[in-house]
């Protein structure tokens, strides 16, 4: 069994008016807080990229990685983020457990994501950390159920697999909020800058 950490990091950053890949989250980009930590649970790391990627390139070179960083480029980044995550799946191995990470989110703990890791077993879909019942991110997603997503229409969206109870999912119960929250507004990021 292998564990690839994807990173979707394609997107426009709109809403919050800066490059969020880049942003500093204890004097660290997000993508290398992110990287980091998944560095230490992972195989290898993916990045998938669109919008500004030379950037994220450059800034990647920088990252010191012993299982290696590798980036894919997804032309298609203006479709949103499932045609991210499908460009990702593509490019990866198909016998790999992938765990599905926004860049946007810099603060999940490590160990939450060793939490993750331990709870893979042969039966289950989708492995996922919740707090108090509500649902977070990031999510280990199973080889059955990428291929399920990979030949899906790129209209659909992830939320279609989560609502679909046909999967066999497990939930982890963890005791941080963090996996709720992504950096998606100016607003959300002096948060982050003001609760370090």
């Amino acid at each position: 069994m292998t564990v690839t950490g994807l990173i979707i990091a394609a997107g426009f950053s709109s809403r919050m008016k800066d490059f969020k890949p880049l942003l500093k989250y204890n004097n660290k980009s997000f993508i290398y807080n992110i990287i980091n930590k998944l560095n230490v649970v992972c195989d290898k790391i993916v990045v998938v990229t669109g919008y500004n990627r030379l950037s994220i390139e450059k800034e990647i070179e920088s990252i010191d990685s012993s299982n290696g960083i590798e980036t894919v480029f997804n032309e298609n980044y203006k479709d949103g983020m499932f045609s991210s995550l499908q460009k990702g799946l593509k490019y990866l191995n198909e016998n790999d457990w992938v765990m599905y990470h926004f860049v946007d989110q810099p603060i999940v703990e490590n160990y939450i994501y060793k939490s993750l890791i331990s709870e893979i077993e042969s039966e289950y879909d989708w492995i996922q950390p919740t707090n108090s019942g509500r649902k977070g991110h990031p999510i280990l997603l199973s080889p059955r159920i990428t291929k399920k997503i990979l030949v899906a229409s790129s209209s659909s969206n992830l939320k279609q697999f989560s609502d679909n109870n046909k999967l066999n999912k497990k939930y982890i119960e963890v005791e941080s909020t963090s996996i709720f929250f992504d950096v998606d507004t100016p607003q959300d990021f002096e948060k982050l800058r003001s609760n370090k």
